[in-house]
């Protein structure tokens, strides 16, 4: 099967082969933005207890880390670039059906296909990336990464419209997906024909070794602060501190939007300072955003708090993605499974420890996420 398309020398096309691959990224934010976002509304449209919905988010991180061995075979039988396309397609196919389900059981396997979709293009993006910065000879995934944060911003901000509006989530979904469709086939048509990578299509499956078991815990816990974050923000506000539903997003746009500044300027500040000094001091950071959300007594002090804990977390992944990349398609997605295996875990076990607790109880958990970050960056020499 080829997709394959001739496309004319042109000024348009040269562009649009210029802004391909940004455009992946902030396809991936918009989505994962939109579905975050409108979170509150289908957990009161299926009565689910904070446990419950924790254990719904179990299946978001039980499908992206499962889905490794179909990521590693698609990159390594078609390219990232055809991964890409595919992966892409079925993420835009499975996220309006996550507003159709009856029951908490089947919102929890809609999650599995969610989490195994994105996943994949996840890692099919990052390859693309990893290889973009070797060609570029010079840091650019912070800039990158930058555009998946303009995703989940813009995002955010159109989900607070949806819900002011009155759209359902799946009115708001077929939305989404009727928009971004265009985006990513011509995104995909345009970017250079990449060889498999038979490395990767060789290694199903792998879990980083020596040097990059620090990266890979570094993935962990990044995973479980980000991940967590991106789905209880919004929970926190509307449930602890009582922000209404078109308010509630405001706290994700927030924290989205430092995280796309920062960003901006991450690929300068990693080459002043060195990606294992950027990533532990900003991961502190988080951490203490994370703790002023949880001290807050108000609505707008909590978003504060959440727009630095959106400072703190932004060098994470584009440092660790960055530093593995350098070892090919198959060491990125041995770390970014030890990365999805955070976002498994850190779904469930923060709904426990709301269900048992309460949210700021769950926030203090991510802080001390962030601040583990800080830690096993301070230890990991292939980050540089």
């Amino acid at each position: 099967m080829t997709t394959d398309l001739p496309l004319p020398a042109s000024a348009a096309s040269s562009w649009l082969r210029r802004a391909a691959i940004p455009i992946l990224f902030l396809a991936l934010g918009v989505v994962y933005a939109s579905w975050a976002a409108r979170l509150p509304a289908i957990r009161d449209a299926l009565a689910l207890d904070p446990a419950t919905l924790g254990t719904v988010l179990l299946g978001g991180g039980i499908g992206a880390v499962s889905s490794f061995p179909l990521a590693a075979w698609l990159v390594g039988h078609y390219g990232a670039r055809k991964a890409a396309l595919i992966s892409g397609a079925a993420i835009l196919l499975v996220l309006p059906t996550m507003a159709l389900m009856p029951s908490w059981p089947w919102l929890m396997l809609g999650m599995v296909g969610f989490g195994a979709t994105t996943s994949c293009f996840d890692v099919a993006i990052n390859a693309l990336g990893a290889e973009e910065e070797r060609a570029a000879g010079r840091s650019i995934m912070s800039m990158l990464h930058a555009w998946f944060c303009v995703g989940t911003f813009g995002g955010a901000l159109l989900s607070s419209g949806a819900a002011a509006l009155g759209l359902s989530p799946l009115l708001h979904f077929s939305l989404i997906v009727l928009a971004l469709s265009l985006p990513l086939y011509l995104s995909c048509q345009v970017l250079p024909c990449d060889q498999p990578d038979p490395e990767a299509g060789r290694k199903h499956f792998a879990l980083p070794h020596g040097a990059l078991i620090w990266l890979g815990l570094i993935a962990f816990l990044g995973a479980v602060s980000e991940g967590s974050l991106t789905d209880w923000i919004a929970l926190y506000l509307h449930d602890h501190l009582h922000a209404s539903e078109a308010v509630a997003p405001l706290g994700y746009a927030a924290f989205a939007g430092c995280m796309l500044a920062a960003r901006l300027v991450g690929d300068r500040l990693k080459e002043r300072f060195g990606a294992r000094k950027l990533v532990a001091v900003s991961s502190a950071l988080s951490a203490c955003g994370v703790l002023v959300a949880v001290l807050a007594p108000n609505v707008p002090v909590a978003i504060l708090g959440f727009a630095l804990a959106g400072l703190g977390v932004a060098a994470v992944f584009p440092c660790i993605f960055s530093a593995a990349g350098r070892d090919g398609a198959a060491s990125l997605a041995a770390v970014a499974t030890l990365g999805y295996s955070g976002s498994l875990m850190g779904p469930p076990i923060m709904g426990y420890v709301v269900h048992g607790a309460g949210l700021q109880a769950g926030m203090v958990f991510l802080a001390v996420a962030c601040a583990g970050v800080a830690l096993a960056a301070s230890r990991a020499s292939r980050l540089v």
